[in-house]
């Protein structure tokens, strides 16, 4: 085939990232581990969830996916965009970053949007460390854009003209024909600079490449340790030669540069002069048959990593995965058996979803009907765009590993695109959030679409709505929930209907509710913003309309609207007041304080009485830890500042800023969670702390799972679950980059903190609870508190091995409340800033926001409510001693 140029393209591509072996070629290469052996993944199961039209030939199926890790169940979510390659209306094609060029990057959702895909995925691997090219082959409408790397074990899938697709490894063969007869070997087109494999040779010395206008950069390659010799040739006519210097300009539109070194540069000063004609001739070997592939006959190629499945089963890995393991975000592609669908694989690794390893990608790859698939870029590249039915552009699908909406630039991806007409309307579909809450209403709207489920005008549509549920009521203009539960929504137009199924969560589905803060200032006048965030059971995270809310005040008056917390006037004599929220009867709490002392600075280092030092592990990580001048909003203060440097070495690795050496600084006891300003570099990298509490064990403290922003910030952390035993010392803060994707994270880079404050500690001094003994007995009606006897309506029993006491003498000995709810048959109880929320008969309760478990219920006797005594008193941070002889327990504060 004559070399040619690719100059425009209708078709997206998304794109993958991220090269973890290969380095430039000034560095040393990878040492290739072949065929390594298959993992026996843990029993899994596979359901599907969702299945919805994209376009004709293209659906997008949604599956969730358990399996146990460390005998624990863990939910994965994954979506796979399944296309009919049979199907004359659907195409897949690949595109790289911006323009249809190398050594540009785009998110994604930029590319699809710009090239009008209606769906797409991150695609093939690229050294981070470089321009920006893909490792891998890559073409598109019959142009070989780019050769793959010689590296072992790499595959690249494609799809022939005819809509068969093929997986396989495959080689570049090519060469260069000059006017006199004389030829060169072609070494690839449109590579960057990395070591051969198994040779460990660098790949630009004594070699030719083919350089196109899909490069846009004028450097060919970066990072390259070869001095080129450069031929520009147009319209099959060398038209300019630089010899032992780069042409400084990029490709014209149309041409091609031969980038040429060694024994390739002499050959171009003995066989070639301007005005003579060239040309080149290439193609690429498939090596499982030795077959040559003509890329004319390929609608599309891309590059990927290892084989994950072969004829329907895990397969062996054709290349070292060490370097891309554990639980993360995936994308991979595959095809069925027959040959006639193809499969774009994404797997979720965010707030819903556990990510997969490639074992169990493997495992999922199977379960869904793929017959052979190979890996793409994963991680924080993992990115899936889809066009919901009715709308017009594809949007992201799942928040991505980097948190939200936050996309990964990458080289190219691999994009499902639509050719057909516009057909009849066939129908509509309704638009709007799958999850409401109980009191919570919201509006739909229908997007029409066509006989090829393409978005058509909606003017003509005008739907009549209806609750087709209990737990759902129609208004008139809009919907509202009513219990939780899956309800259905119908819309009705031109005697055609169609619904959709909400999610109505209710209070037995939540794992925790927590305010933004945990703490607020006490003072009449004041104003608080109070949004709620509930921790769902299957990890998800939902923000609580306000409107959904039920509070309750103690110590004030006040009020809330719209999310604001409004208070009016403070009770005499109160220092410490609470603000209860209840969601379906699933309670928080935040503590309000007089005087402002719910917040206190535990270090804003202006002038810290202690040394700070840096440390490196492993010593190969260098940097520096020092209190200096803050910038931007921290201009005017002091900061801790930590650099480091973590170029060396492919291990975990980690840089700490240490607090007096290994001494610390002190926590001040009842801390429950942590405030601070963090200046972000946008590494992605993971921002820890390390305390050491009066146990002698290490309690690490988690700011920011990936510094995914630049600039500052303000984080918020609980510790109220973190079982810090008193006194504590902070050692040190520091940044990790781990192992697992590490070419996805910063090796280089600095980060700042200011003002740490601590929450709860300042409190704690607020509370004047009274002290002393409470005793009573089973079975009597008597107690003694401080050795003076009381009578008590109802006895302390014996049941299910555990001893239960009535609530309310707790309370009146020890201070705090007990309410109860009969309609609910649950006791609240409140006492030194703690919330329990315990229902008769029921195992489960409520502790500051957070759903527990019991071995006990707690009972109602002769109008009494009666409670497990070790729960309720460990939870309140009282001390109790049983005496087995006279059954009398004893309860001190």
């Amino acid at each position: 085939m004559t070399g040619t140029t690719k100059t425009a393209r209708k078709w997206m591509i998304l794109t993958i990232a991220g090269s973890l072996w290969i380095q430039p070629a000034l560095q040393i290469g990878f040492t290739q581990v072949p065929w390594l052996p298959t993992h026996i993944a843990s029993a899994a199961e596979t359901t599907q969830l969702n299945e919805s039209y994209i376009t004709s030939g293209a659906k997008l199926l949604e599956y969730r996916y358990k399996t146990a890790r460390s005998g624990k169940t863990v939910s994965v979510l994954a979506d796979v965009v399944k296309v009919d390659l049979k199907n004359p209306y659907v195409n897949l094609d690949v595109m790289t970053g911006k323009g249809n060029q190398f050594t540009t990057k785009q998110s994604v959702e930029g590319m699809a949007q710009e090239t009008k895909a209606v769906a797409g995925v991150n695609g093939d691997y690229f050294n981070t460390a470089s321009e920006g090219v893909p490792m891998g082959a890559q073409a598109s409408e019959g142009v070989l854009m780019s050769s793959p790397s010689e590296l072992k074990g790499m595959y690249a899938f494609g799809v022939t003209k005819d809509g068969t697709p093929m997986i396989d490894q495959f080689a570049f063969q090519g060469k260069v024909t000059a006017e006199d007869g004389s030829t060169f070997d072609l070494a690839g087109i449109n590579q960057a600079s990395y070591m051969t494999e198994p040779n460990g040779t660098f790949s630009h010395s004594n070699t030719m490449y083919i350089y196109t206008d899909a490069w846009k950069a004028i450097e060919r390659p970066a990072n390259s340790s070869t001095t080129p010799t450069e031929v520009l040739v147009q319209g099959g006519v060398i038209t300019q030669i630089s010899v032992n210097a780069t042409i400084q300009k990029v490709v014209p539109k149309g041409a091609y540069i031969l980038r040429t070194h060694g024994k390739a540069a002499q050959f171009v000063q003995q066989h070639m002069k301007v005005g003579q004609k060239v040309t080149t001739d290439y193609s690429l070997q498939a090596k499982s048959t030795g077959k040559t592939i003509d890329p004319t006959t390929l609608q599309m190629m891309i590059g990927g990593h290892t084989i994950l499945v072969d004829q329907g089963k895990p397969s062996s890995f054709s290349r070292s995965t060490t370097a891309i393991g554990g639980n993360r975000a995936r994308t991979a592609v595959g095809y069925s058996q027959d040959g006639r669908y193809a499969y774009i694989v994404t797997v979720q690794d965010n707030d819903n979803s556990a990510g997969m390893s490639l074992y169990e990608l493997q495992s999922f790859m199977s379960s869904i009907g793929v017959w052979k698939g190979i890996n793409l870029d994963g991680g924080g590249s993992t990115t899936l765009v889809t066009r919901p039915l009715g709308e017009t552009q594809a949007d992201l699908t799942f928040a991505t590993e980097y948190g939200g909406n936050t996309q990964r630039s990458v080289v190219n991806g691999l994009g499902v695109y639509t050719t057909a007409p516009q057909g009849k309307v066939q129908g509509f579909s309704i638009n709007g959030p799958k999850q409401l809450l109980i009191g919570q209403t919201a509006k739909y709207e229908a997007n029409g679409y066509d006989t090829y489920y393409n978005p058509i005008s909606t003017a003509g549509i005008n739907p009549s709505w209806k609750a087709g549920s209990s737990n759902i009521k129609w208004t008139g203009s809009e919907f509202k929930a009513t219990k939780n539960g899956t309800a259905k929504i119908i819309a009705s137009s031109g005697g055609v209907s169609t619904s959709m199924n909400v999610n109505v969560v209710g209070a037995e589905a939540i794992q925790s509710l927590a305010t933004a803060s945990s703490t607020a200032t006490l003072q009449a006048g004041t104003t608080i913003a109070v949004p709620v965030t509930a921790t769902l059971k299957d990890g998800s995270n939902l923000t609580i309309s306000p409107e959904t809310l039920k509070w309750e005040f103690v110590g004030f008056k006040g009020s809330v609207k719209d999310g604001q917390l409004s208070i009016s006037s403070v009770d005499s004599g109160t220092t410490v007041g609470y603000a209860i929220a209840r969601y379906d009867g699933f309670s928080t709490m935040m503590v309000l304080t007089a005087g402002g002392g719910a917040t206190s600075t535990w270090e804003d280092f202006e002038n810290p009485n202690y040394s700070v030092s840096f440390l490196g592990n492993p010593s190969t990580v260098k940097g520096t830890a020092q209190v200096t001048q803050g910038t931007g909003d921290h201009a005017n203060s002091k900061v801790l500042q930590l650099t480091y440097d973590m170029t060396v070495g492919t291990s975990k690795k980690y840089a700490y800023a240490q607090f007096g050496g290994t001494a610390g600084k002190a926590l001040t006891a009842g801390t429950t969670g942590v405030t601070v300003d963090v200046y972000g570099d946008k590494s992605y990298n993971w921002l820890r702390g390390e305390v050491t509490d009066a146990s002698g064990k290490t309690v690490y403290i988690d700011f920011a799972k990936s510094i995914n922003w630049s600039g500052w910030k303000t984080l918020n952390i609980d510790l109220s679950g973190s079982g810090i035993a008193y006194p504590a010392k902070l050692k040190r803060v520091y940044v990790v980059n781990v192992a697992e994707g590490q070419d996805e994270r910063a090796a280089t880079g600095m980060i700042a903190m200011d003002n740490i404050r601590l929450t709860g500690a300042a409190q704690a001094a607020t509370y004047t609870m009274p002290k002393g003994t409470l005793s009573m007995t089973v079975g009597k009606k008597t107690s003694t508190l401080d050795g003076k006897a009381q009578s008590i309506d109802v006895s302390p029993m014996l049941k299910n091995n555990a001893t239960y006491v009535p609530v309310k003498y707790i309370m009146d000995a020890f201070g705090g409340q007990a309410t109860w709810n009969q309609s609910s048959q649950r006791v609240t109880i409140l006492r030194a800033g703690q919330l329990l929320d315990l229902t008769v008969n029921n195992k489960a309760y409520v502790a500051n926001g957070k759903l527990k478990s019991s071995t006990v219920a707690p009972l109602v006797v002769s109008g009494r409510t009666l409670v497990p005594l070790r729960l309720v008193s460990e939870q309140l941070g009282l001390t109790v001693k049983w005496d087995q002889k006279t059954k009398t327990v004893s309860i001190q504060s």
